[in-house]
């Protein structure tokens, strides 16, 4: 498949496909069926390095950008993997990075870089808030040298294997603040001392091999020193780190949108009904052609966010719509490749539907289609807000 060259950073992606092409379809397959977490390849990408490629080289990492990050995240997607057992140690990362203090950085840092450490984890969304994150009830009262928490989140993906969580919780009472947004804080949780003395987890079986969790709190104590930033500045720390996961999330679907296009095109040149190959039907042409030009111009799209972020400048827009784009843009390649498969896209062995599977997630999380709707009504063309 010829795709457009847009500044593609061969070396990343020649290396990364290199690690990928060790671990082909039948291991992900595997892990899909067991219902497990794909450990093996995710301690190859740490000890390659990729993991760590957000950190700054002073602290044992590559200091790369977003922009790479995202090359990275996409190119496991288009090997066949599944970029979300390992993403949010990417855009967790750029939380703690560019709001935690330079004691924390140096306490976590190498050792996230070495692999000692998994920051894979955040907790924000709770069962009645949903995406208003301003409403959510999980408090954080300070008692001399601790912070007491009490409250309850859910779809907190990969706490089962990691060993911090960034987490959100309300410090000021929200009758109490002049703005929603204000009276939140983040703070850096050990996950492992937590489940003993406080924090309780339950897991969600779901439709996709994704490991996600309900979490309880209850009067859970950590030190004043895991507090990220200023007490109360949370929601806007978060925010950074919510445009990091809507763009590499755009970078997943993208990754996606190829390996189905990919898939799809070679399938419809070889499968022959009727005399001929069914890829010379415009019926069947015009769907996969249409996924194609979607997926590239979503592709545009994410490299302008990463561009934003890597400058430190506004990029909140650019986030949600790369993401509504390459969301769609693999769902729609997604229904194309199921489809022109027949029966044989239903089979497990073809790969198709689990990866039809993982990337119908993308319509729904980590925002919906209907939010990022809305956010750009609101702030982009100055509708009233609607909500």
């Amino acid at each position: 498949m010829q795709t457009i060259d847009h500044g593609s950073h061969a070396d990343i992606r020649d290396a990364v496909r290199a690690l990928c092409a060790e671990f082909p379809a039948e291991y992900h397959r595997k892990v899909d069926e067991e219902r497990a977490y794909p450990e093996k390849f995710v301690d190859a990408l740490t000890k390659a390095g990729w993991m760590a490629a957000l950190i700054p080289e002073e602290y044992g990492g590559s200091g790369l950008g977003l922009t790479e990050a995202s090359v990275i995240m996409e190119e496991i997607n288009r090997a066949g993997g599944n970029s979300g057992a390992c993403h949010g140690q990417m855009y967790n990362m750029g939380t703690l990075l560019r709001h935690g203090s330079e004691e924390q950085r140096k306490r976590y840092l190498p050792k996230i870089a070495e692999g000692k450490l998994r920051l894979q984890s955040m907790g924000v969304t709770e069962p009645t808030a949903g995406t208003d994150t301003t409403s959510i009830k999980t408090v954080a009262v300070r008692k001399g040298d601790r912070y007491v928490i009490n409250g309850q989140k859910v779809w907190i993906s990969r706490v089962q294997h990691s060993d911090l969580m960034i987490l959100l919780a309300r410090t000021t009472p929200i009758d109490q603040v002049a703005k929603k947004s204000e009276g939140l804080s983040i703070f850096l949780v050990d996950l492992h001392e937590a489940q003993k003395k406080g924090m309780s987890v339950k897991p969600i079986v779901n439709m996709v091999n994704h490991e996600t969790n309900e979490l309880f709190f209850d009067d859970l104590e950590i030190p004043v020193e895991n507090l990220i930033g200023e007490e109360g500045k949370g929601f806007k720390y978060i925010l950074t780190g919510l445009n990091a996961e809507r763009t590499l999330i755009a970078a997943e679907c993208i990754g996606d949108g190829y390996w189905f296009i990919d898939k799809v095109t070679a399938y419809t040149k070889d499968r022959k009904v009727f005399g001929r190959p069914i890829g010379q039907n415009q019926g069947v042409q015009f769907p996969i052609a249409e996924s194609f030009i979607e997926v590239e111009a979503a592709n545009l799209m994410r490299y302008e966010a990463c561009r934003l972020y890597d400058a430190h400048q506004p990029c909140g827009a650019q986030a949600n719509m790369a993401k509504y784009l390459a969301a769609k843009a693999s769902w729609e390649a997604a229904n194309a490749c199921i489809q022109f498969h027949g029966g044989f896209g239903f089979a497990a062995e073809y790969d198709v539907e689990r990866k039809f599977r993982e990337t119908r997630l993308y319509q729904v999380a980590p925002i919906s289609t209907n939010l990022i709707l809305s956010y750009v009504a609101e702030h982009m063309l100055g509708l009233p807000k609607s909500y």
